[in-house]
C-alpha cells in the first residue's frame, strides 16, 4: 500500500509528464501563463503536486517565472534565438559522442545500424522531394534518424543526458519546422556523411560529422527565428 508521500510524488510525476508533453508538442504555447488553479481543475489533482511539477519544469528550463506586480507568475518558456543556439549546441555535443560510439561498434551491429540509417535517410530524402512536403512527417523521420544511432551506441549516462535535453530541441524544431523544410535536403547530405563515417568505423570523423550537422542546424534555425520572430516574448 502506498503512503501519502508516495502517492503525492506519483501524482506530481503524472502532472509533470502531462505538462511536459503539452509544452514540447506546442499545445501549451511559448509565453502562455500557467495557473495552478487551472491545472488542478483540468487534471483533477490538488495544488501540491502541481507546484512540484511546475518547479521541476522550471529547473529544466521549460517554465520561467515572470513578475506580475509583486506576484511571481509561471509561464511556458519563450523560444528565443539565443536559447535555441545553446540547446542545439548541447544536443550536438551529446549526439557527437553517440556518433563516435556508433562508429566503434563491432562490425556486425555497426553494419545493421548503417543499413537502418541509410533506409531512414532515404525516406527523409523522399519526403523532402514531395511536391508538398509534410513538415510533420519530415520532423518524425529526422528524429528517428538521430534516435537510431544514439540508442544503438550511447551508454546509460549519455542516454539520460540525451533524454533530458532532446525534448527542448524538439520544442524549437516542431514550432519552426515548416520554415526549415526547404533546407532538409542539406540535412540529408549531412546525414549521408554521418552514415559513411559510422560505416567506416571512423570514430573521429563520425563525431565531427554529427557535431557539424547540429551546428549547421542551429545556424539554419537561427536564421529562421530572425526571419519569422521569437515566440512567447512579452
Amino acid at each position: 500500500m502506498k503512503t501519502a508521500t508516495e502517492a503525492g510524488g506519483g501524482r506530481a510525476t503524472e502532472v509533470y509528464a502531462t505538462l511536459h508533453d503539452l509544452i514540447v508538442r506546442g499545445r501549451l504555447a511559448p509565453g502562455v501563463r500557467i495557473t495552478e488553479i487551472e491545472v488542478t481543475r483540468r487534471l483533477g489533482v490538488s495544488r501540491t503536486p502541481v507546484r512540484a511539477a511546475i518547479q521541476r519544469l522550471r529547473q529544466e528550463g521549460y517554465v520561467v517565472v515572470s513578475l506580475n506586480g509583486r506576484r511571481a507568475q509561471p509561464m511556458v518558456a519563450p523560444l528565443t534565438a539565443e536559447d535555441a543556439s545553446e540547446v542545439l549546441t548541447i544536443i550536438g555535443e551529446i549526439e557527437a559522442l553517440a556518433g563516435r560510439h556508433a562508429a566503434q561498434l563491432s562490425r556486425r551491429p555497426r553494419a545493421k545500424l548503417v543499413e537502418r540509417l541509410r533506409a531512414i535517410n532515404g525516406r527523409l530524402k523522399a519526403a523532402a522531394r514531395e511536391r508538398r512536403p509534410d513538415p510533420n512527417v519530415i520532423f518524425d523521420i529526422d528524429q528517428t534518424f538521430h534516435r537510431a544511432y544514439v540508442q544503438a551506441a550511447a551508454g546509460p549516462r549519455l542516454l539520460a543526458l540525451h533524454n533530458a535535453m532532446k525534448p527542448q530541441a524538439e520544442r524549437y524544431i516542431r514550432v519552426y519546422v515548416s520554415a526549415l523544410v526547404e533546407k532538409i535536403l542539406t540535412s540529408v547530405r549531412e546525414h549521408d556523411e554521418i552514415v559513411r563515417h559510422i560505416g567506416r568505423g571512423a570514430a573521429d570523423a563520425a563525431e565531427r560529422a554529427v557535431r557539424k550537422n547540429w551546428r549547421n542546424a542551429a545556424a539554419r534555425l537561427g536564421r529562421v527565428i530572425e526571419s519569422v520572430g521569437e515566440r512567447g516574448m512579452w
